[in-house]
């Protein structure tokens, strides 16, 4: 048995932060390799991560504790409100921003496949088309 056969473990005291923060958003990664990220992201009530987008990873987000607003689309008026339990599925590319919307701190769990940058700041979803 090679060493690649082994499970890895990454303890909480272990992740690390991962770029770029946002105020109110603190990203913690778990595991980052070719194809695939791992992390979680906590969020204060009342805050919200910012406008950014995956680049062309796909994320599967895991709402672990708290409230989660995700607002989306053109303008970014498609809106999905989650709860603890929830999943939720962002494509690659999709300009998102999350707002923790309860009264305690959110914590949810993200998984990402794909290549590149694992997240990108960006100003702000396109407008909504005339």
């Amino acid at each position: 048995m090679s060493e690649s056969d082994s499970v890895a473990h990454v303890a909480a005291a272990q992740r690390t932060v991962a770029d770029p923060a946002n105020p109110g958003v603190v990203r913690e990664q778990a595991f980052a390799m070719e194809g695939l990220w791992a992390g979680i992201a906590l969020t204060q009530p009342g805050m919200d991560s910012g406008w950014h987008h995956h680049g062309e990873y796909e994320s599967v987000v895991f709402v672990l504790s708290g409230a989660l607003r995700m607002e989306s689309g053109p303008g970014g008026l498609s809106i999905v409100d989650a709860k603890a339990g929830d999943f939720l599925y962002v494509p690659a590319g999709a300009i998102h921003r999350e707002q923790n919307t309860g009264d305690r701190e959110s914590e949810v769990v993200v998984m990402r496949a794909g290549h590149g940058s694992a997240t990108v700041n960006v100003h702000g979803p396109a407008s909504i088309p005339d």
